[in-house]
């Protein structure tokens, strides 16, 4: 795994402190699977060579633009995801999304399958602000 500090200094971090040096890169690792998960093009340069060659959230941000005109178009399950993705980059824009989505709380997401639950949770406990 990928530490924002040296590994040797973060094996002697109490147990919290390992957790919050390592959840910027767990965080991003979500996000990846989030994205290939949804698609690529509605991330970053929208191509399979920019997810492929992206080194952090930021290479890997949600194209508001695109997806805010093709919401209308996807399944309620692909709006769901996306939106709930979006509400980590941009509260507001994802709250949004969200509403236009029919979300009214989190037991809205277990309409989500599995592999869309687990990254959602785990962008929720590795979570450090964008």
């Amino acid at each position: 795994m990928n530490f924002l500090l040296p590994h040797y200094l973060v094996d002697h971090l109490p147990k919290n402190e390992r957790y919050f040096a390592s959840a910027p890169e767990a965080f991003f690792q979500a996000w990846k699977r989030g994205v290939q998960i949804a698609g690529h093009e509605w991330f970053g340069d929208g191509t399979h060579d920019g997810l492929a060659a992206a080194s952090s959230k930021w290479d890997l941000r949600p194209n508001l633009f695109l997806l805010n005109d093709s919401l209308g178009v996807l399944s309620s399950g692909q709006r769901m995801f996306l939106a709930a993705m979006v509400s980590f980059y941009n509260a507001s824009e994802g709250a949004a999304m969200l509403r236009r989505c029919g979300f009214e709380g989190l037991s809205d997401l277990g309409g989500l399958d599995l592999q869309r639950r687990q990254v959602i949770a785990d962008l929720v406990l590795h979570y450090n602000g964008w």
